[in-house]
């Protein structure tokens, strides 16, 4: 039986949603090892005028604990 453990991070890019969590991901494995999955929970974007500047993301990433 596997023991996991969920972070939760926020993350952004001016690109998308996707390099949002992309950026997500890979900020947590900086620290955390055996990373199993992503869930975006939730996505937001920054508007300036009628622009959108920013795509945000809260993600929660799960990883194995040894």
């Amino acid at each position: 039986m596997a023991v996991l453990k969920v972070i939760e991070i926020m993350a952004n890019s001016t690109e998308s949603w996707e390099d949002a969590t992309r950026k997500a991901v890979k900020q947590a494995g900086k620290s955390v090892k055996n990373i199993r999955s992503a869930y975006v929970r939730e996505q937001s974007v920054i508007v300036n005028g009628d622009n959108v500047t920013e795509f945000r993301v809260n993600v929660k990433i799960s990883f194995e604990v040894n």
